[in-house]
């Protein structure tokens, strides 16, 4: 087979192709969820949905709070394949390895800090109206 047809049938849909993928992709979820800090995003989720609806957001509210939560869940499946990778990589120490895994973690930090604050933005304001 050359390599003209091999790029053929890559380009074809193909539904096992497609279920192939999800389970890969759902596969990819489960080994997020088996992550301690993982859990620790799941769990910030839920508690914020909680309040979410203790407070009734509004409906851009919520979209923003979506936002966040699926953008830390998959930083953190970002952060953690890093991490995988680096392993594979050396089991020795190297500086760079450590610089890849630092900045990774960084940026799980970074964005959990802003959806903080977000979250402050959002919600700060309905909870002092309470106290009014």
């Amino acid at each position: 087979m050359n390599m003209d047809s091999k790029d053929k049938d890559r380009n074809v849909f193909s539904v096992h192709r497609l279920k192939r993928s999800f389970s890969f992709a759902f596969g990819g979820i489960g080994t997020a969820w088996k992550e301690a800090n993982f859990k620790i995003h799941v769990m910030a989720a839920f508690l914020t949905t909680a309040a979410g609806f203790a407070f009734q957001l509004s409906k851009w509210e919520w979209m923003i709070l979506l936002l966040l939560f699926a953008g830390m869940f998959a930083l953190e499946m970002v952060n953690t394949a890093i991490e995988k990778i680096v392993d594979l990589a050396t089991q020795d120490y190297h500086p760079l390895a450590k610089e890849a895994k630092d900045l990774a973690a960084g940026a799980v930090l970074v964005y959990a800090i802003f959806a903080v604050v977000i979250g402050m933005i959002i919600f700060l304001p309905k909870w002092f109206r309470l106290f009014v």
